[in-house]
């Protein structure tokens, strides 16, 4: 794509911000350009946020049923899945979801909560205190 042929659509998920891409210049080098979004980028990341809000509410109703953890439902909140938070933590993927099992949940130590509370922005009483209803 041309610097000349980047879309402004200004859209509305971009919240007025711009963002940067690579784009070729009038000399066929690729340069460093901005976009306020294009509206095809809205429709599937509006599609995507409405998708991990719909997995937060399901995983939230799971926690207070006791079949899942907190992690899950906080994970979703902050647009993750298992993978990249495993890679945020540090983890291996199969260890994150382990520990979407209630009862390992529970055993978990301090320094572990710590850096999901950390990575979710949390307080690790708000990972350990789900609340019964939002």
């Amino acid at each position: 794509m041309k610097v000349s042929e980047i879309p402004q659509d200004n859209i509305k998920t971009m919240q007025g911000e711009k963002k940067a891409l690579y784009a070729l210049d009038e000399r066929g080098n690729y340069t460093r350009s901005t976009t306020s979004g294009w509206e095809a980028e809205e429709v599937v990341l509006t599609q995507v946020i409405d998708d991990f809000r719909e997995k937060a509410r399901e995983a939230a109703h799971r926690v207070r049923k006791k079949e899942t953890s907190p992690i899950e439902c906080f994970m979703y909140r902050r647009w993750m899945d298992p993978l990249t938070l495993a890679q945020a933590m540090g983890l291996y993927c199969w260890q994150v979801k382990r520990h979407f099992k209630p009862r390992v949940f529970e055993r978990l130590g301090d320094k572990t909560l710590n850096e999901y509370a950390r990575i979710f922005g949390v307080t690790v009483d708000a990972l350990k205190n789900f609340p019964e209803e939002d």
